[in-house]
């Protein structure tokens, strides 16, 4: 989870765009971030692929107020609200947005090329049809950020019993140094997100980096394949924690809103 899903970028920026508290062009740069080209395919009304400027003018056309993330896995349809067709494939890509206002969802399909080091991604956007009913298993943020702090101590206290190396001074430099890249790449959302939702996030990415660090680290005590497991075991509910907070960070804006309207 050192990764920003792009489906977080997509939701952050395009609820920005669509509050009118951003521009078209700069949207779309900070959606698009270091990939090539980011199209829309499948879109009502386009027969053809469209780039990420017309694709949000015309949800917007359609009805759209909000995007939602979700953030899928095996066994936790997280953010998903159906029908199956459009879960399987959310599933396969690990993410997708949820359209607010309209039955619609966009799941992504990256292509890479190049060799490494210099590897481009083009992402293409499958707009489908969704289910309007509430999103699966998603926490507010004041439950994100506590089930997070309780995740974050009950998984260092895990790795340390297991002698895992990442949960010592080692993790610690390397979740200090993704912080400082975080800072430097700037916003950690889109103008218009709660204070609060900032914080779930970075908080979140934090427990991602740990669980990262630990699953690759194998110079700990925890080698054998019946302590691997226990590694596993131990990072499983905080993964599944970390997921839900991001979820509930970039949901937010569209949460508050409709929380104004009642």
């Amino acid at each position: 989870m050192l990764w920003e899903p792009r489906s977080g970028r997509l939701a952050a920026w395009g609820n920005a765009l669509l509050a009118g508290l951003v521009s078209p062009d700069d949207a779309v740069i900070a959606i698009v971030g270091e990939d090539t080209v980011h199209r829309v395919e499948e879109l009502p009304g386009e027969q053809a692929p469209v780039g990420l400027t017309l694709a949000l003018g015309r949800l917007r056309a359609l009805g759209v107020t909000g995007l939602r993330v979700a953030l899928p896995a095996p066994g936790h349809p997280l953010g998903l609200s159906g029908p199956p067709e459009f879960n399987a494939r959310a599933l396969q890509a690990e993410e997708a947005v949820i359209c607010h206002g309209a039955a619609f969802g966009l799941v992504p399909e990256v292509h890479e090329a190049g060799p490494e080091g210099d590897v481009h991604a083009e992402v293409v956007w499958h707009c489908l049809p969704v289910r309007d009913a509430p999103p699966a298993d998603v926490p507010s943020l004041g439950e994100a950020e506590r089930e997070l702090a309780e995740a974050l101590r009950e998984a260092t206290e895990a790795l340390t019993r297991l002698d895992v190396a990442a949960s010592g001074p080692v993790a610690e430099a390397a979740i200090d140094a993704y912080r400082a890249r975080a800072e430097q790449g700037g916003e950690v959302l889109a103008p218009g997100y709660p204070p609060r939702a900032a914080r779930v996030l970075q908080l979140a990415q934090r427990v991602g980096a740990l669980i990262s660090l630990a699953g690759a680290n194998g110079h700990g005590g925890a080698v054998s394949a019946s302590e691997m497991a226990a590694r596993h075991a131990a990072l499983r509910p905080v993964e599944r924690t970390a997921r839900r907070a991001q979820v509930a960070a970039y949901n937010s804006m569209v949460e508050e809103r409709e929380r104004g309207k009642r």
